[in-house]
């Protein structure tokens, strides 16, 4: 039959022709189609919006001739809100010229009594949608295979530029559900009651419960910059937070791109934090009574956690989005924290454009890779020399301080800079360091909540911080009110 042979034909040119020699029809399933326009030609009142809304487009479906009906169809529809009846689509596709090509009326006749019900409609696009992304990714991959050949683009570019791709492809055919608030005012008091009762979090508690508090937790989609000057101690408060975390008793999943540090830097001073040992005990031998036995505990713990950490050196936005992508698919990363901003690299164009542009796509990137992967990003940041100068050593840093770009503070949803007198913390002798020094956590920028000060003490023996206003007195080693 005529219909049979103009729909079974390939209807797509394949982009990477002269590169592979199989001639195999791409995948598809032709009778899924025909019922999806079956159903829509019967009902058109309903299962054209149905359809609409789960196959996004006329290009998920194979055939050419069912492109172009279901073109029609919804061309109609909008027009005249439900009157795409078989003889409207027959006249509509005569008018373009589209009728003969399609195969005539009797084409349209066949699929209108193609099926019995309409009931499987869902099912029968979801089929279709399945097909049009094996053959999206066939497309992408062979585009890429041409690309390798061509050498027209750099290799870490082309890479992160295929993962980005297959990442949309992925997530192409997915549907938003609206609901209707009736239907979902009573789970919502449900949760607003669980939050109340404490068996859910609104955000990944931090551990530092004033912060908690304050910030709500870190929260999927938001970008949460910390901020100060070198050797103040953000990268410790970073690792106490990610400690926090991951020790929790679920063990979330937690990913640290650390690009100053080296993997067992980052482990050995996560170890010594929780055994409360000084990391110098490492290096000269010379351990206390029982330091190797809380060593050897906090080992133990750390066994059980799951902390990803990559030690990328001049790590580049495109090649941590595309590494995050991965741990987030593999691993159900449930946090990214980054050390720091400052040190990564931005794509080709924003450099050349200079480096206050670079900065800020490395930070537009940072809050897109938030929102796409719906986690929580903490970045940690450099702030520029302007604190340095004020002739008050306890200056406090403002959000003009950010370094090299304004759109940092643009595009975080929080920020807080961590603050210590620089002239007080100098020359530390061993018991002044055990005894702890005044710090603050200045939060300046809260998109959903409230700002404020948040007083904490810092141990730099240990290499950790605690939330001041929870002790009357120092607290007790590895123990910084986490789970309080």
């Amino acid at each position: 039959m005529a219909y049979r042979k103009k729909t079974d034909e390939h209807p797509t040119q394949n982009p990477a022709s002269g590169v592979f020699s199989d001639n195999r029809p791409q995948p598809h399933n032709l009778e899924a189609e025909r019922a999806v326009l079956s159903a829509m030609l019967r009902e058109p009142s309903s299962c054209i919006d149905i359809a609409i809304e789960n196959l996004r487009g006329s290009d998920v479906f194979y055939s050419h001739v069912h492109r172009e009906i279901f073109k029609s169809l919804v061309r109609i529809h909008e027009e005249t809100k439900g009157g795409a009846d078989m003889l409207a689509v027959a006249d509509d596709l005569r008018r373009s010229g589209k009728l003969d090509e399609i195969g005539g009326e009797f084409v349209l006749a066949e699929l209108h009594g193609a099926i019995s019900t309409t009931a499987n409609l869902e099912n029968w696009c979801a089929i279709v949608a399945e097909y049009a992304m094996l053959r999206r990714m066939i497309g992408v991959c062979s585009e890429s295979l041409l690309y390798c050949y061509d050498q027209s683009k750099n290799a870490k570019e082309l890479i992160d530029e295929i993962e980005s791709k297959i990442f949309e492809i992925r997530f192409s055919i997915e549907k938003s559900d609206i609901i209707e608030i009736k239907d979902s005012v009573h789970s919502a008091f449900d949760y607003i009651q669980k939050i109340l009762r404490h068996e859910v979090d609104v955000g990944i508690k931090t551990g530092f419960p004033d912060l908690d508090r304050m910030v709500f937790g870190f929260k999927p989609g938001e970008m949460f910059v910390l901020a100060a000057r070198p050797s103040i101690g953000k990268t410790s408060i970073a690792l106490n937070m990610l400690r926090n975390i991951a020790l929790r008793p679920e063990h979330p999943p937690v990913a640290f791109f650390s690009l100053e540090m080296t993997a067992d830097q980052i482990t050995r001073r996560l170890i010594c934090t929780e055994a409360d040992v000084p990391e110098s005990s490492f290096f000269n031998g010379k351990f206390r009574p029982n330091e190797i036995n809380k060593l050897t505990l906090a080992v133990k713990k750390f066994e059980e956690s799951r902390i990803f950490v990559d030690p990328t050196s001049g790590i580049s936005i495109s090649e941590l989005r595309a590494k995050a992508r991965r741990m987030c698919i593999e691993h159900g990363i449930k946090l990214i924290a980054i050390d720091y901003l400052q040190l990564m690299t931005g794509e080709e164009r924003s450099r050349k454009e200079g480096r206050q542009q670079e900065v800020a796509s490395i930070s537009g990137g940072l809050k897109s890779l938030a929102k796409d992967l719906n986690v929580p990003v903490l970045v940690l940041a450099q702030l520029n020399r302007e604190v340095e100068k004020s002739a008050n050593a306890d200056a406090k840093p403002k959000l003009s301080h950010l370094r090299e770009s304004g759109s940092i503070e643009q595009d975080a949803d929080i920020v807080a800079f961590l603050h210590r007198n620089r002239d007080q913390n100098k020359g530390l002798n061993e018991e002044q360091s055990r005894a702890g020094v005044d710090a603050e956590l200045i939060v300046e920028k809260n998109r959903n909540g409230q700002t404020g000060t948040i007083p904490l003490k810092f141990y730099p023996h240990r290499m950790e911080f605690v939330n001041l206003s929870r002790f009357e007195d120092a607290p007790a080693p590895g123990n910084n009110g986490r789970f309080g």
